[in-house]
């Protein structure tokens, strides 16, 4: 088949399993009224640290969702991902027999993978002695089953990749989503993120002092740090022909997006590889600095996160006499690490859709270091056309994708929106 190397991106389908709510009209509902999904932490005994909230999904029965025929035993991670992916086909209005009989793909992000299956191995193994080793699911424990476990779920046959670039993985997911459809190489994709809590992240983040005590503050000046949290997103991402062919629901359409590694610090994030990623993003989908609606912050919480992020951009938009408002989701969630950008990729689809952007809520103090408008505590009523998605993760993993209100015209490109 001969390959089309210009085909355009849209998004179909929405799957969301959060703190904040499950499926995209509750979790939309409670992120624009600024719920908060953070509590303190009832999956496990946390008496031996010093912290005890984080954002859990509490309401979530997996036998909903999976028929557990198809495969007997399935991590959390497995589970989230199963059901968002669900959800996603489903508002997609695309059955299985449409993957089989289309070129479908699978790009999952994650940071954790499975590490609740070790945990729950672990304890048999201690309650039970050795014995117990016969019938414990050790084959459920790398992260490449979640891969696995969808692929074999909904018969996906095509390209399946699992990603782990900490928490840019699901945008670095939704990039290559993009990159196969807008090439010919695939003509369906299921791309997210998804990580659940469990001790391990919970152990690894305290001893790192980057946990808050009870909430999440991205930009405020007395911010303390992050709150892990867990959950998934899924998109159904598929050309504008296929999209149109079959009368589908259309969020928003994909532009472009840029992947980079600063490599310049483990965890510390680099304001000059924030600069690059975001304009390598704008330059790649064609447009002007002047044309972004709204930003999705990657906004942590964490004191240098926040700091480097709002002084990469306001120096990208230095020379504008209004900057776009950004906001941060994780304010309410908290982090959900792989699926993070995921779930705010959805965001955006949802605030270019609903012309809404959510608040950065616990905002109380004005921080000159972070002189951005973050739409503190209500969200607010405006215009997207285009938004930004920012994901920038340890290592110096960043991603950058841009989407936009789908336009049912031809688009130039080249011209005066592109950044040289």
């Amino acid at each position: 088949m001969k390959k089309n190397i210009n085909r355009r991106v849209v998004v179909t389908g929405l799957g969301v399993i959060s703190p904040i709510g499950l499926g995209w009209n509750r979790f939309w509902r409670n992120c624009v009224n600024g719920k908060s999904g953070i509590h303190k932490i009832k999956s496990f005994d946390t008496s031996e640290y010093d912290r005890h909230y984080a954002g859990e999904v509490r309401d979530f029965d997996p036998a909903k969702y999976i028929n557990y025929h198809k495969i007997p035993y399935l991590g959390r991670a497995s589970q989230f991902a199963i059901a968002s992916s669900k959800m996603a086909l489903e508002d997609a209005g695309i059955h299985q027999e449409d993957l089989l009989k289309k070129m479908a793909g699978l790009f999952i992000g994650t940071t954790m993978g499975e590490p609740k299956t070790l945990e729950f191995i672990n304890q048999e193994l201690s309650d039970r002695g050795f014995g117990a080793k016969k019938d414990l699911p050790i084959w459920q424990y790398p992260s490449n089953v979640i891969g696995a476990n969808l692929a074999h779920y909904f018969g996906i046959k095509g390209k399946t990749l699992l990603i782990s670039t900490a928490c840019s993985s699901g945008n670095y997911a939704i990039g290559h989503a993009y990159d196969h459809i807008k090439s010919g190489r695939l003509n369906i994709v299921l791309a997210g993120g998804v990580d659940s809590m469990t001790r391990l992240n919970i152990t690894g983040f305290s001893r790192l002092f980057a946990m808050s005590m009870k909430k999440c503050q991205p930009f405020d000046k007395n911010r303390s740090g992050m709150l892990v949290s867990e959950g998934a997103g899924f998109l159904v991402v598929e050309s504008m022909e296929s999209a149109l062919n079959r009368g589908a629901n259309i969020y928003a359409e994909l532009l472009g997006y840029k992947l980079s590694c600063d490599a310049t610090h483990m965890t510390m994030p680099s304001k000059e590889g924030i600069i690059q990623c975001i304009l390598g993003a704008v330059k790649n989908a064609k447009i002007r600095l002047d044309d972004i609606d709204y930003i999705s912050a990657h906004g942590t919480g964490t004191v240098q996160n926040d700091k480097t992020e709002a002084l990469a951009i306001n120096y990208i938009f230095r020379d504008m006499k209004k900057r776009p408002p950004i906001s941060s989701i994780k304010s309410m969630l908290g982090h959900t690490m792989g699926a993070a950008s995921a779930i705010e990729a959805i965001t955006c689809c949802l605030a270019i859709t609903k012309n809404t952007v959510p608040p950065t809520i616990n905002f109380e103090t004005f921080d000159p270091e972070c002189n951005v408008d973050c739409i503190p505590n209500q969200a607010r009523q405006l215009n997207v056309d285009i938004a930004l998605n920012n994901s920038f993760a340890f290592g110096g993993n960043n991603a950058c994708v841009v989407l936009r209100k789908f336009k049912n015209r031809s688009f130039v490109k080249g011209g005066s929106r592109v950044i040289e």
